[in-house]
């Protein structure tokens, strides 16, 4: 019987929370390999997850008026796991921005240690009652971090909305795609961005993926999705908006 376990470690001044699971097929597209929707959510639920064996769960953060939520995240798809693979997902804290904690990720092939994918991600801390943003400074539940890592993965750095978008298509906002804050959860966005391609695009190996998250989108709302190739540099942009707000942003590399 194949045993998949979580601990956390402390090394160079960092503590790392490690996850094991296997790939399971209904996490996979038609290809087999994981989608992107669940890796948005696995590496999500292993931040969650952390700050949950740390006493820091959603109910003691309500219990504290505040909230995270995520911002943006960019990851190196170095070899996207394949249905019934073991993996290992590490997950850490880094020193953080004035208004953003910076939190890392790694997945490795749990019987070679072969590294699958990485990845970086901001999250901001909101006041819950006043509906603000606040300084990091302020979260005071944990020591943060004081140091910084290499990544290996495209930098967060703003992504620039093309001239030349087209209309994809439209995505109403429906009842599953809503989590426990009320809003679209995060990793929903990666199925928007995949469906939207055309379909060439759908069945190739991408080797990175960056989306910020600009606008809550809540049900009942309709997004309408735009598009950009960009052939001589390999990317693919998307975006999602509501009205003449752009609620996603994100770039996929080939």
């Amino acid at each position: 019987m194949i045993e998949y376990k979580q601990w956390h470690e402390n090394l160079q001044d960092f503590i790392y929370f490690n996850s094991e699971c296997a790939v399971s097929f209904c996490q996979c597209d038609k290809n087999h390999k994981l989608s992107l929707f669940e890796l948005l959510r696995l590496v999500t639920d292993a931040a969650v997850e952390d700050f949950n064996q740390r006493l820091m769960g959603y109910e003691k953060l309500t219990e504290n008026n505040v909230g995270i939520l995520l911002s943006r995240q960019s990851f190196r798809l170095h070899k996207m796991p394949v249905v019934d693979q073991k993996i290992c997902i590490k997950t850490w804290e880094e020193k953080p921005e004035p208004l953003q904690f910076v939190r890392a990720y790694e997945i490795f092939d749990k019987e070679t240690g072969k590294k699958l994918v990485s990845g970086i991600s901001n999250w901001l801390l909101v006041d819950l009652q006043k509906r603000r943003l606040m300084p990091i400074k302020n979260f005071t539940m944990r020591k943060a971090p004081e140091k910084t890592s290499s990544h290996d993965c495209i930098p967060l750095t703003k992504i620039l909305v093309p001239d030349n978008l087209e209309k994809l298509g439209e995505r109403k906002i429906m009842y599953s795609d809503i989590d426990g804050n009320g809003h679209m959860n995060n990793a929903r966005y990666g199925a928007f961005v995949i469906d939207a391609l055309p379909e060439e695009f759908q069945n190739i190996s991408f080797t990175d993926f960056k989306i910020y998250y600009n606008k809550e989108a809540v049900q009942g709302q309709m997004l309408e999705i735009f598009g950009s190739i960009d052939s001589e540099h390999r990317k693919i942009f998307i975006l999602g908006k509501q009205g003449n707000v752009n609620c996603f942003e994100s770039e996929l590399y080939y």
